[in-house]
C-alpha cells in the first residue's frame, strides 16, 4: 500500500489516461487504484472475455486507437487524439476519408455553453465515428474546405487482453462472517480526461478502504466489498458471472463527482424507505446536503445493483451538478482534498453504522435484573440512556436493528449499540443479521 500526500495527487497519476470501458490505459488506472488500496483488502484485477454474453448485454472489446486526427486539406491538423483523448468519440471505428464541411459536420461536436472547452462524447454501442473540439474552433473550420479525416482503431476480442474490473475486501475484526453478508462500494474508472467524473469517486472510495482498514469495524460485522470498473456495463458483466454474490449483498453505495465545491447530494434506494435510507439521512442531518430520488440525475450503476432481477438497496453519493461537466473543463483545478475527504467521511459513517448493525433477539424473559447483572446506567451518569433503558429491551423481539431501536428512543446508535452489546456478551440476546433483500433470481 503505497503513502500519499494527498487525494488528488493519487487522481494526478491517471487524470490524463486513455480511460474508457476497455483499453490499455484502463489497465494502467486498475493497477494505480491498487496501488493505493490497503494491503489486507485483497485487491484483484478480473479478466472478462470480449463478446461473452453479460445478461441481455455482452462484453466490451478492447479499444485501441493507434491515430486519429482531423486535418484541413493541405493545410494544419485541428485535432489529434495525441493531445487529448477527448478529441475523438469513445470506440469510434477506423476512417480514413477527404470530406467536405457539410459531409464532416455531424461528424463533429462541441459545446455550446463552453465554447472555449472541449466536450466528452461516447458512442459505444452505435459505432460511428467522430472528432470533439471546441466551439471556437468550430466556428474558425473554412466551410468551403476540404478535411481529411482519420482514426486508426481496432476492437481487439483476444481473451487475453479482455474486460477487466477490480475488487477488493474489507473484513471486520476477527474475520469474515457470512452470516452477516456485505456492503458494496463502487466507482467507476472509465472517462477519459475526466477528473470530477469519476477520478474523484475513486479516490475517495480509496480513502475509504484505508479508513476501514486502520480501524476496523466490530466483530460480527459485514464485508465491505470495493468495486472499480466501466460505468454501467462493468457493473453488469460483473454480476452477471457472480450470481452467486447477490444474495449475499446487503446494500450498497455509488460514490461519484466528490471533488467539487458543492454541497453532498445522496440518493435514495429503489426502495425509498429502506434501512440504508434512514442511516444516510441520520448521518447527513448535521451535514448541508441535498436528497433525491432513486436514479435522479445523473443515475448511474446503482440502476445495475438496486435494478431488475438484483435489487441490492443502493445509494448514491455525489456533488452534481457542475458547471465542468463532460468537458475539459473537468480537471483537477476543480478538485478539492477537503471535499474529497469530507465525502469519504460521510460515506464511512453509513458504512460503519450500516455493516456493524444487526437484528437483536431476546433470550429471557421478564425484565432482566440489570444491576444484578452489570447492566444498570445509573441515572446520574447517563439519564438519557437510564430512561430509555426499558423501551430498548421491549425492542428485543427479532423485529428491530439496533439502529431502529436507537431511532425510535431518540438515542445515537453508538452509545445504544455499546449497550446492546452488553446485553449480547451476557447472552441475553442473540445477533440476527440484517436480512438481504437482493433477488437470487
Amino acid at each position: 500500500m503505497k503513502p500519499y500526500t494527498s487525494l488528488k495527487s493519487i487522481l494526478a497519476e491517471f487524470f490524463p489516461l486513455h480511460r474508457t470501458l476497455a483499453s490499455d490505459d484502463q489497465d494502467k488506472t486498475l493497477e494505480i487504484v491498487g496501488s493505493y488500496m490497503p494491503d489486507t483488502s485483497n485487491y484483484t484485477i478480473e479478466n472478462y472475455k470480449p463478446l461473452d454474453p453479460a445478461w441481455t448485454w455482452k462484453v466490451p472489446e478492447r479499444y485501441v486507437v493507434h491515430e486519429a486526427y482531423l486535418e484541413i486539406l493541405g493545410g494544419e491538423r485541428v485535432v489529434d487524439f495525441k493531445d487529448n483523448p477527448l478529441h475523438i468519440v469513445s470506440y469510434s471505428p477506423p476512417v480514413d476519408k477527404v470530406l467536405a464541411f457539410e459531409e464532416l459536420q455531424p461528424h463533429l461536436y462541441f459545446n455550446e455553453k463552453r465554447p472555449h472547452a472541449v466536450p466528452w462524447m461516447f458512442k459505444y454501442y452505435d459505432r460511428d465515428w467522430g472528432f470533439c473540439m471546441s466551439k471556437n474552433a468550430f466556428d474558425k473550420l473554412p466551410r468551403d474546405g476540404k478535411f481529411h479525416a482519420v482514426i486508426k482503431s481496432e476492437f481487439v476480442t483476444d481473451p487475453m487482453r479482455g474486460f477487466k474490473l477490480a475488487t477488493a475486501v474489507i473484513h471486520p475484526q476477527g474475520g469474515p462472517t457470512p452470516e452477516a453478508g456485505e456492503m458494496i462500494v463502487q466507482a467507476h474508472t472509465c472517462h477519459p480526461m475526466q477528473a470530477n467524473d469519476d477520478g474523484a469517486g475513486v479516490v475517495s472510495t480509496i480513502e475509504l478502504a484505508r479508513r476501514l482498514a486502520e480501524n476496523p469495524l466490530p466483530p460480527g460485522s459485514m464485508g465491505v466489498r470495493f468495486w472499480f470498473g466501466p460505468e454501467t456495463i462493468g457493473t453488469i458483466v460483473y454480476l452477471s458471472h457472480n450470481e452467486n454474490l447477490i444474495p449475499s449483498l446487503r446494500g450498497g453505495i455509488f460514490m461519484e463527482m466528490t471533488g467539487n465545491r458543492n454541497k453532498i447530494a445522496w440518493h435514495h434506494s429503489r426502495q425509498r424507505d429502506h434501512l440504508l435510507d434512514r442511516i444516510a439521512k441520520y448521518v447527513v442531518k448535521n451535514v448541508q446536503h441535498e436528497e433525491r430520488s432513486f436514479a435522479d440525475y445523473p443515475p448511474n450503476d446503482e440502476r445495475v445493483m438496486n435494478g431488475p432481477g438484483v435489487n441490492v438497496p443502493t445509494i448514491s453519493i455525489n456533488r452534481w451538478p457542475y458547471d465542468e461537466y463532460h468537458t475539459t473543463d473537468d480537471n483537477l483545478d476543480i478538485i478539492h482534498d477537503e471535499m474529497l475527504s469530507d465525502a469519504a467521511a460521510v460515506a464511512e459513517r453509513v458504512v460503519r453504522i450500516f455493516a456493524s448493525n444487526y437484528v437483536p433477539k431476546r433470550t429471557f424473559r421478564g425484565p432482566v435484573f440489570l444491576s444484578g447483572n452489570g447492566l444498570w446506567v445509573d441515572w446520574q451518569e447517563n439519564f438519557a440512556l437510564n430512561r430509555a433503558i426499558e423501551k430498548i429491551m421491549m425492542r428485543f423481539e427479532g423485529e428491530h436493528s439496533v439502529f431502529d431501536i436507537a431511532d425510535q428512543v431518540g438515542l445515537d446508535y453508538w452509545m445504544v449499540r455499546e449497550y446492546v452489546e452488553k446485553f449480547r456478551a451476557k447472552g441475553f440476546v442473540i445477533p440476527l443479521p440484517i436480512p438481504s433483500e437482493a433477488q437470487a433470481a
